[in-house]
């Protein structure tokens, strides 16, 4: 499989023509051309959408990179040669906070300008030379949804250099499958649930749709009588499952993500997640609930990658890599993109162990990965998106 390099090249936006209509199909002729990121939104309801765009230009070789929402990443650099248009077809979820006319999900501040949970669909178009022909949004009501709850390590990451295996999950799926991105960073199941988030996607599940959860990195915090692994972990784990089964909907957990803490020894890792995974584990088996061993892969990744080289796919950076950034990032929990891909990858693998049917609309390109041989980062290329934040996300 073609390998990604990570490109540190900060570059600015301009921002397509906004589609106020909810008048179906919205198509429009863009016929856009630049050397910056630039988007595109239409301010839809919630749902579903199949995404239809031809890339290329009449007057220049192109090289375009798809995106929507808060960097959910769709396809790597499509090149077109002048005059030569390429049509590719996907699906985005798009959702705001409205459950219903009574309440809606408690998002924390930093979400409120998320385009994750605003009232427009946004599609993002990055790469070295990004260039539209057209756009065309219909609605899709039929296809599988899947809805990712969890934390920091699975949130759509709103700005570089922080990136997840959420966003980068939507790459390996094909155009029957869309994933709408409910987590964010800081959160817990406890706090999941009290946001009203499960809530709010329990409104929009079908049957047969999917919800995958990732909890642990702040569940374990959490030091309140009656908190801890086996009470109210536990507990919360198997209301996402009793509440997803009674809509109809299929519930997989996934153990989380190890942080990069290594022994004395600088060859193996810490395990800093204490009874946590196990406790989803025992839940897992009770319940008889589909478990991804996220934590194992993780661990098994970074190990490999040894205690220097598994800086680079966290967000460890020198001082002045990024606008306004003075000082080194050192962050051993949040990934950056291409520790993000490689996750990602994790994920789908694990879904394989499980021979889950989702296995069977992984895009034809899809190479099966071993978190034991993992994809050199040196040779991963990542064109960014318009904006960075050096602010590190909540959670640890």
């Amino acid at each position: 499989m073609r390998h990604l390099l990570l490109t540190i090249i900060l570059t600015l936006t301009a921002t397509a023509n906004s589609h106020a209509s909810e008048q179906f199909p919205i198509e429009v002729t863009l016929d856009k051309a630049s050397t910056t990121p630039f988007t595109y939104s239409a301010c839809v309801p919630d749902g579903n959408y199949r995404v239809t765009v031809t890339v290329g230009a009449k007057k220049r070789a192109a090289q375009t990179v798809i995106r929507a929402e808060s960097r959910r990443h769709f396809f790597d650099v499509i090149t077109t040669k002048k005059g030569k248009y390429q049509t590719v077809t996907f699906l985005v979820n798009k959702h705001s906070p409205k459950i219903d006319d009574k309440s809606t999900v408690k998002l924390k501040p930093r979400e409120w300008s998320y385009k994750n949970w605003d009232d427009s669909l946004t599609l993002a178009f990055c790469g070295p030379a990004p260039a539209v022909k057209s756009i065309r949004i219909e609605p899709d009501t039929t296809s599988t949804t899947i809805f990712l709850c969890g934390n920091s390590t699975v949130v759509d990451q709103e700005e570089e250099p922080w990136a997840s295996w959420g966003q980068m999950f939507t790459r390996w799926m094909d155009d029957s499958i869309a994933v709408a991105n409910y987590a964010e960073s800081g959160l817990s199941a406890t706090t999941f649930l009290a946001q009203l988030r499960l809530d709010k996607i329990l409104t929009q599940l079908k049957k047969g749709d999917y919800v995958i959860c990732e909890f642990g990195h702040n569940d374990e915090k959490e030091k309140r009588a009656g908190d801890g692994a086996w009470y109210s972990y536990s507990r919360n784990l198997k209301i996402f499952a009793d509440r997803v089964r009674e809509g109809g909907g299929n519930i997989i957990f996934v153990t989380p993500t190890a942080r990069r803490q290594f022994n004395k020894d600088h060859r193996t890792l810490a395990y800093t997640h204490g009874e946590y995974p196990e406790a989803m584990r025992t839940v897992a088996r009770r319940e008889k609930i589909p478990l991804i061993e996220l934590n194992g892969m993780t661990r098994t990744f970074y190990e490999v990658l040894g205690e220097e080289g598994s800086k680079k796919s966290l967000v460890h950076y020198p001082a002045n890599t990024f606008p306004g950034q003075d000082k080194p990032l050192a962050d051993n929990t949040h990934f950056n993109p291409y520790g993000a891909w490689e996750v990602a990858k994790m994920v789908i693998m694990g879904l394989k162990q499980l021979q889950s049917p989702l296995i069977t609309h992984l895009r034809p390109e899809w190479q099966d990965f071993d978190p034991g041989h993992p994809d050199d980062p040196d040779a991963f290329v990542w064109y960014m998106s318009a904006g960075s934040n050096i602010t590190k996300p909540d959670g640890n």
